[in-house]
């Protein structure tokens, strides 16, 4: 793997898991190519300009704080990095764990931009 190709996935995990904090995925969209193909369980967006339109749904959950561990990216060639996420839903008065879940990324990076993100639920 590309170190370069390393960096931008650390990149855009560290300003994708601020937007899921914050709502704010203006450190986001510059990772991005143009023509990013954005494909989650319940949507696919073609384009950076449909993602501004209607990536609506990254913003902070108002009852949980959401904490992200096991983020180790593995290459899998030509570009395309891998890596499985455990979320961890936390309720905001009392701390206390609501639920959690594993997922998996996978990203393709051409031309130091992310040309395809996908977010998959699994086990």
């Amino acid at each position: 793997m590309a170190a370069d190709e390393l960096e931008i996935a650390h990149r855009f995990q560290e300003a994708l898991e601020g937007a899921v904090q914050s709502g704010d995925l203006e450190h986001v969209y510059p990772l991005l190519a143009e023509d990013v193909e954005w494909i989650t369980p319940q949507r696919r967006l073609n384009g950076i300009d449909e993602m501004r339109e209607q990536l609506t749904w990254v913003s902070p959950a108002e009852a949980f704080d959401v904490e992200f561990s096991g983020e180790t990216w593995v290459d899998h060639g030509d570009g395309r990095l891998v890596c499985d996420v455990h979320e961890t839903y936390r309720l905001k008065d009392t701390g206390e764990t609501g639920y959690e879940r594993n997922r998996q990324v996978e990203l393709r990076i051409e031309d130091g931009r992310i040309s395809r993100y996908e977010l998959r639920n699994v086990g």
